[in-house]
């Protein structure tokens, strides 16, 4: 016995579909889905195997699904990854760096000769597309670092960070290993460090 307006029968599931359910992969696909095996089917395409096309899962069919058509039937975090492995497989074969800013981090194409045109301790502006804010292309950090070469910030940055720690050390009152010069943290016992 049939069911009124189910004359669609699922691709993957053969459950009849109401008219209104019928999700089709678009392009050359003729196949007709409804939306729980079809978001399954691009979820588990999208999420293990990591790949950007997703090709109909009918076995007797290559056709490659098309994201704007399967969207009504996807939950959006499935495709907005979607979306994003399509764009990373678009400049495959293009240098690609990302915006150093946690807050954006956009994937962008670098320049052939890297951006910089000049010599090798040549600083590199770069600005992001999407939050417009500087950063240096070549060593990938934000802000950009003006009027200092890579090298030079790298080995600023080190410094910065070594006097963080020794503040942090004094503060906590850590004690350094006469033998590895490890920082140690007394929780008890006597005044003697022993190294490990």
């Amino acid at each position: 016995m049939a069911m009124a307006g189910a004359d669609h029968p699922c691709s993957i599931c053969m459950e009849p579909m109401a008219s209104s359910e019928v999700h089709r992969g678009g392009g050359a696909c003729v196949h007709a889905f409804c939306r729980a095996c079809l978001s399954g089917h691009i979820r588990a395409k999208v999420e293990t195997t990591g790949g950007a096309v997703v090709r109909c899962p009918d076995p007797s069919c290559a056709g490659a699904l098309d994201p704007e058509l399967c969207r009504v039937a996807l939950p959006s975090d499935v495709f907005e990854r979607w979306c994003a492995k399509l764009c990373e497989s678009m400049f495959l074969g293009a240098r690609r760096t990302y915006c150093p800013f946690p807050d954006c981090s956009e994937m962008m194409v670098a320049d052939e000769d890297g951006g910089g045109g000049g010599a090798e301790g040549s600083v590199t502006q770069s600005e992001c597309q999407v939050c417009r804010r500087l950063f240096c292309a070549r060593c990938g950090v934000a802000p950009w670092h003006v009027g200092v070469t890579c090298d030079e910030y790298q080995r600023l940055a080190r410094v910065r960070e070594d006097t963080k720690l020794y503040e942090m050390a004094e503060a906590m009152k850590w004690k350094r290993c006469p033998k590895c010069q490890f920082f140690v943290e007394k929780v008890d016992g006597c005044q003697h460090i022993r190294c490990r």
